[in-house]
């Protein structure tokens, strides 16, 4: 007989997979994707970021983040620009419409957020916050650029 799996890994894992679940099908009137989305809001938090770096602040492989780039590119959400000195890396800038579409979304995520976490406390969510942040420190520490203290 085995017993059931009740590791906290797996157990973040499980709710890591429903709450992106949740988030795809809230961006989909936005006809964006998780990692458009990771992309965009990126973008949004500091102009000019490199793909390089916001791919590994939002956790997900360059490859996602350039085709997501690339996608937001041809619907003129993000622009790519060279630098001089560096002509090479392609920074991203939001565009206007960007910036519109990005905080349109930013509000039915946060929604999404708020529904999955109705079930805690308000002390609660505070606590499970606190402690995801230290882990993420832990496992992704480029990730941190996005929270602040």
């Amino acid at each position: 007989m085995t017993r059931p799996v009740r590791s906290t890994g797996y157990v973040a894992w499980q709710i890591g997979e429903i709450a992106a679940s949740r988030i795809e099908r809230t961006l989909r009137p936005f006809q964006l994707t998780l990692a458009q989305y990771s992309a965009l809001a990126q973008a949004v938090l500091e102009q000019g970021i490199s793909s390089a770096t916001a791919a590994r602040r939002a956790s997900i492989t360059p490859q996602s983040m350039g085709s997501a780039v690339n996608r937001l590119i041809d619907r003129e959400l993000l622009e790519r620009r060279t630098t001089p000195g560096d002509r090479r890396t392609g920074r991203l800038y939001a565009t206007e419409a960007g910036l519109r579409l990005a905080t349109e979304a930013r509000t039915a995520v946060d929604l999404t957020h708020a529904e999955a976490l109705q079930v805690l406390t308000p002390a609660e969510q505070g606590q499970a916050h606190s402690l995801l942040l230290k882990l993420l420190k832990s496992l992704n520490p480029s990730a941190m650029a996005n929270y602040t203290a």
